[in-house]
């Protein structure tokens, strides 16, 4: 039995109403990291995704961020993200999501994303297209860096490890309109998906933070690799540079030292 976009749609509105509960409330925070939060409303969330998708598709495989999720076939897999944008949940800034994918292992075929405070659903399905609470989206057509506006991201260990992006960000300084760091990559996919930024680069993150993202951006019209160009997104090691067909080439150039 599989799944269809409504399935992780009602999916995705059930935990963001855990998450729109929980926010501004006095949560329990632990550190996974020296900077890198949980709280109990992520495993709120995470409890209730992984029961809903036990109780229908007992068989399937589950990958999340907060247990590691569940064995099961390659054929049907879950990517989760129960609240992706911790930091800014934990500080009251509105801008989180709850992010979910299914396809085979590898290669997901539906994704939503959704933003509980702003009731914004970004929902696609391979080879269909990508909405926004229904209606189509697609990649801004801007071309040249220098009229750009980008959003990326830093690695928690980013103190101790020098592959940190902080060398990019400079790079990017200095070419760009603006840079953005808003705090979900899920979003932050979403959002080069329907226009709002021009392109999104980052390092070092995790496959349920990139899978249902990835999807809706590149049903969007927008290119998704790894840093190095590498399309193959759920493989270790993580990373994301997406951007339209002009813009992605022009950001790779810099992400390669070739500018």
């Amino acid at each position: 039995m599989k799944p269809d976009l409504s399935d992780l749609e009602s999916l995705a509105r059930e935990a963001g109403e855990i998450i729109r509960a929980g926010f501004h409330q006095h949560n329990q925070i632990e550190l996974k990291g020296e900077i890198d939060l949980v709280t109990e409303t992520d495993k709120q969330s995470e409890s209730f995704l992984l029961g809903a998708i036990a109780d229908k598709f007992p068989t399937h495989r589950v990958i999340s961020e907060e247990t590691g999720g569940r064995e099961g076939s390659d054929e049907h897999v879950w990517y989760l993200d129960p609240l992706d944008g911790t930091t800014n949940f934990a500080h009251g800034l509105p801008i989180f999501s709850v992010s979910i994918a299914y396809g085979k292992v590898g290669t997901p075929t539906l994704g939503v994303v959704y933003n509980p405070i702003s009731d914004e659903m970004f929902s696609a399905e391979k080879g269909k297209g990508t909405w926004l609470n229904g209606s189509p989206i697609k990649a801004s057509s801007t071309t040249k860096l220098s009229q750009s506006l980008l959003v990326t991201g830093f690695p928690y260990d980013r103190f101790k490890n020098p592959d940190n992006n902080l060398s990019h960000f400079n790079k990017f300084t200095l070419q760009v309109q603006g840079i953005r760091r808003l705090g979900s990559a899920a979003l932050d996919l979403c959002n080069v998906a329907c226009g709002r930024v021009d392109g999104y680069w980052e390092v070092r993150l995790e496959p349920w933070d990139l899978a249902a993202g990835t999807l809706i951006a590149r049903e969007a019209g927008a290119i998704v690799s790894k840093t190095d160009g590498n399309p193959d997104m759920l493989t270790a090691p993580y990373s994301v540079t997406a951007a339209n067909p002009d813009l992605y080439n022009e950001m790779l150039k810099v992400l390669r030292g070739d500018v």
